[in-house]
C-alpha cells in the first residue's frame, strides 16, 4: 500500500533508453555494485511466453538480482500505464522497506511519463467508435486517418508513423470520446503521486551520439533473435488459437511483423528488413520521448566509458539514498 502523501517518497534510480542501448547491462552492473531490486519499465516484458522477441533477461540474469513486473500477464491480457504506476509505486515502497535500492529500468516511455508526471484518467475503449474508425480506415487507409489526427492532435501525430494503425486508432478514439487530444493526457501534472516520484528520482538516459551505432546494434539484436528461434516462438503463440494480431501483446515490435509474415501479408524473406526498420522507428520515438524529460542525466551509450559513467551517477545516488534513510 502506498504511503501517505505527507511521507517523503523513497528515492529511486531510473535507467531509460531506446531499444538496444544497453539498459540491461547497465542495470546488472549496478546490481553487482550495490543492493538493488529491479522494476521493469517495459510493456512487452510483462507478457509470459514472449521471451526471444522482447529480449527478456535470461534466467541467469533474472536469478542474479530480484526483478519485478516481468511475466505478470498472459498475452491475451492488457496492462495499462495506470496499472504500471500503481504496481511500481507499491514496489518502490516495498523495496525501500527491505533496505534495498529501487532501480527502474526500461524503454516504455509512456510508463516513465505516467510515473513521473501522472496521467489523467483516459477514456476506456469504445467498441462503437473503434468499429467506425476501422471502417474509415478500410475505406480511406490509415495514412488518411493519420492526417486527420495531425489536425486534432499534432503532438501525437508527429511521433506516429502513418501506418501505425493501433496507435492512430487509439488516439482518434480518445479524441472522439473525450474531445481532448491524447497528448493532453500525457502532459497533465496534476497527480500528486507522479510529482512525488519525479522529485525523488534520478533518471539516467542512455542516448547515442551516433545513430548508426544504435542502428547496427538493432540489426545485430534482430539477427540474434531470429537465430534463437523467434519465429518458432511466434508460431507457438499463434498455435494457441486465442491470440490475434490486434492484441497489444501481438502488436509489439517484431511480433507484429512476424505475425504478418506468417499470415503471408508480405514474403518471409522481407521479415528481417521490416523488423529492423520497425525497431529503428521505435528507437526514434523513444529518443523523442526522452528529450521531453528535462530532469534526465544523459549518458552517451556509445561512449567507451558509458558503464563507468552510469556507475558514477548510481554511486552518487546511493549516497544520497543513504542520507535520506539516516
Amino acid at each position: 500500500m502506498a504511503k501517505p502523501a505527507t511521507t517523503e517518497f523513497p528515492r529511486c534510480l531510473a535507467i531509460a533508453g531506446p531499444t538496444a542501448s544497453g539498459k540491461t547491462a547497465a542495470a546488472l552492473a549496478i546490481a553487482q555494485d550495490m543492493p538493488v531490486e529491479i522494476i521493469s519499465v517495459d510493456s512487452a516484458l510483462v507478457y509470459r511466453g514472449m521471451d526471444i522477441g522482447t529480449a527478456k533477461p535470461s534466467a541467469q540474469e533474472l536469478a542474479a538480482v530480484p526483478h519485478h513486473l516481468i511475466d505478470i500477464r498472459d498475452p491475451l491480457q492488457a496492462y495499462s500505464a495506470a496499472e504500471f504506476v500503481r504496481d511500481a509505486t507499491e514496489l518502490i515502497h516495498a523495496i525501500h522497506a527491505r533496505g534495498k535500492l529501487p532501480l527502474l529500468v526500461g524503454g516504455t516511455m509512456l510508463y516513465f511519463k505516467a510515473l513521473f508526471d501522472g496521467l489523467d484518467d483516459m477514456p476506456k475503449a469504445d467498441a462503437q467508435v473503434r468499429a467506425a474508425l476501422e471502417a474509415e480506415a478500410q475505406a480511406k487507409g490509415w495514412p488518411a486517418l493519420h492526417a486527420e489526427l495531425a489536425q486534432v492532435d499534432p503532438a501525437t501525430a508527429a511521433r506516429l508513423q502513418p501506418g501505425d494503425s493501433q496507435r492512430i486508432q487509439r488516439a482518434l478514439e480518445v479524441f472522439r470520446v473525450s474531445g481532448r487530444p491524447l497528448s493532453s493526457f500525457h502532459t497533465t501534472k496534476n497527480a500528486a503521486a507522479g510529482t512525488d516520484v519525479a522529485r525523488a528520482s534520478t533518471l539516467i538516459s542512455l542516448e547515442p551520439l551516433d545513430r548508426a551505432w544504435l542502428h547496427e546494434r538493432i540489426a545485430q539484436r534482430f539477427d540474434a533473435m531470429l537465430a534463437a528461434g523467434f519465429l518458432d516462438e511466434v508460431q507457438a503463440l499463434r498455435a494457441r488459437g486465442d491470440l490475434h494480431p490486434d492484441l497489444p501483446s501481438m502488436r509489439c515490435v517484431g511480433y507484429r511483423q512476424a505475425w504478418e509474415a506468417l499470415d503471408g501479408v508480405f514474403p518471409m524473406d522481407e521479415l528481417r528488413e521490416r523488423g529492423i526498420y520497425a525497431t529503428r522507428q521505435l528507437a526514434k520515438r523513444q529518443i523523442t520521448w526522452l528529450r521531453s524529460m528535462p530532469q534526465r542525466r544523459v549518458v552517451h551509450c556509445d561512449a567507451p566509458d558509458a558503464l563507468q559513467q552510469v556507475l558514477h551517477i548510481a554511486r552518487e545516488w546511493a549516497r544520497e539514498f543513504a542520507k535520506g534513510k539516516a
